[in-house]
């Protein structure tokens, strides 16, 4: 199975109808290429805002519910493209509202028009001191016809137990923006070790270039990324696709999900099934002075 990630631009939007000419080209584009899950960025879905006009754009909060009041129209297009080309595709995410502040929301359309969401669970400085943007629902693992996926919102990637919730999951997707080559590492990284510890596929995606007419995205870092253990059967780097930083397009790799079922049973290591054996061991380290 080929896994696309993109590394995708916000444009300036100016009507609803350029929107669904770039969504359909970019789908279009991947399922061309062959393949059957694409993964869309966080807050990708923040140049619906524009269509708002650029003075809602650029106010915080007013951007936030410009965007909400969207995704319902953008998931039914979602859908469209969808059953069209025969694709999964987890959606860029965007804030929706809730009954008290939005949260950060991505959703995994499959070809039969089923939606799957998932909020993101811990926020980042940004979103919780200044944009007021929530946690939202627990972590879900969704069954589909090409296996369990599950969703990690960026800087939920880099925490470990969040990670362990989706254990079962054959991939897991990882939309993100980054507003630095740091923070772009930090998610990548964080990729990298969730497809170590549940010896999963990970599928990394970024928000690329600049945004000057929002102030909560400006200019972004990153890059289209599919990740693996380092196992049998995989590169030794845990790397299967990589791409260069702020390049558009997507990033694309083939998957033996046989392959990852193999390594968790009978791998060099035994990472995922072995994660147990911490219990009893993971309590405050004893302090020794060797002074």
């Amino acid at each position: 199975m080929k896994i696309a990630t993109a590394a995708y631009p916000l444009d300036v939007l100016t009507s609803w109808a350029q929107y669904e000419d770039k969504l359909a080209s970019w789908v279009a584009g991947a399922a061309q290429y062959g393949a059957k899950l694409l993964v869309f960025p966080e807050y990708g879905a923040m140049e619906l805002a524009t269509l708002a006009g650029l003075d809602v754009a650029a106010d915080l909060e007013a951007s936030l519910f410009a965007v909400s009041d969207r995704l319902p129209d953008a998931d039914v297009l979602h859908q469209k493209l969808a059953a069209e080309y025969g694709v999964h595709i987890v959606a860029a995410s965007g804030p929706a509202a809730t009954a008290t502040r939005p949260v950060n929301r991505a959703r995994l359309i499959t070809p039969d028009g089923k939606i799957g969401v998932q909020d993101k669970q811990i926020m980042t400085r940004f979103e919780r001191e200044v944009w007021h943007v929530i946690g939202g629902n627990a972590l879900q693992v969704f069954d589909t016809t090409i296996g369990k996926i599950g969703i990690l919102i960026c800087y939920d990637s880099e925490f470990p137990l969040l990670g362990r919730a989706l254990a079962e999951c054959d991939i897991i997707a990882v939309p993100s923006v980054t507003e630095s080559m740091a923070g772009y590492w930090r998610v990548r990284i964080g990729s990298m070790a969730r497809a170590l510890e549940n010896q999963c596929i990970t599928a990394m995606s970024s928000c690329v270039g600049p945004a000057d007419w929002s102030d909560a995205l400006g200019l972004s870092y990153g890059a289209g990324g599919i990740f693996c253990p380092p196992d049998v059967g995989f590169p030794p780097t845990g790397v299967l696709a990589a791409a260069d930083i702020n390049v558009p397009g997507w990033t694309y790799a083939e998957v033996d999900l046989a392959q990852i079922a193999r390594v968790r049973a009978d791998g060099v290591v035994l990472n995922r099934a072995h994660w147990q054996d911490q219990a009893g061991r993971d309590a405050a380290a004893i302090n020794v002075s060797l002074m």
